[in-house]
């Protein structure tokens, strides 16, 4: 059986970098390894406590958190905005991470990547993108990190799935995030 991995892209953007990075990784998985990129996450209202409750819980955030509870694992995508990641990915992970001890994304292996704009690929947004889904009960790989930068002149004639070292890379990342999922999880 097949590894389920469940893709979150930051960026609503249609021609985002970091979407196309999620197509990537979705076109050049591994044999064994599934990544389904979510999408959805602009339907998503905000977090709100006083709506989460059994019965009103909106239909979007329903559906994402079915679609998370049958993934074995999630690849986070995050650009970097203002020095930080993206209110969209920090509210979905905020919705997968209700019930509090018992979210979608409790116990499960999380590896976050990205590319940004600027020199060091958005790296400060993809740690607090760590820190949150560990946070949120995500089994955060923190030694597994892709962050490409220069995102605008890297990417302006090329997608990412025709260049050769972002598809090792992202590869690679897919093989060890697979490899942190258990047996009897996949």
């Amino acid at each position: 059986m097949a590894v389920r991995i469940l893709g979150l892209v930051g960026s609503l953007r249609a021609g985002s970098h970091n979407r196309q990075l999620a197509e990537t990784a979705a076109k050049h998985a591994p044999e064994g390894v599934e990544l389904a990129v979510y999408e959805g996450l602009a339907d998503l209202p905000f977090y709100n406590e006083d709506v989460d409750v059994e019965g009103s819980v909106p239909e979007a955030a329903a559906r994402l958190r079915e679609t998370a509870g049958a993934a074995d694992a999630f690849l986070l995508f995050s650009p970097e905005y203002n020095g930080t990641m993206p209110a969209v990915l920090k509210n979905a992970i905020d919705w997968l991470s209700r019930p509090y001890g018992a979210g979608a994304i409790t116990g499960k292996p999380v590896v976050v990547v990205g590319t940004a704009f600027g020199q060091y690929g958005g790296v400060w947004a993809q740690d607090e993108a760590r820190k949150a889904a560990g946070i949120a009960g995500g089994a955060v790989l923190e030694d597994v990190k892709l962050s490409i930068p220069n995102s605008i002149g890297r990417f302006a004639e090329t997608h990412p799935a025709d260049d050769s070292e972002v598809v090792e890379q992202i590869v690679e990342v897919l093989k060890k995030l697979s490899a942190a999922v258990t047996p009897s999880a996949a």
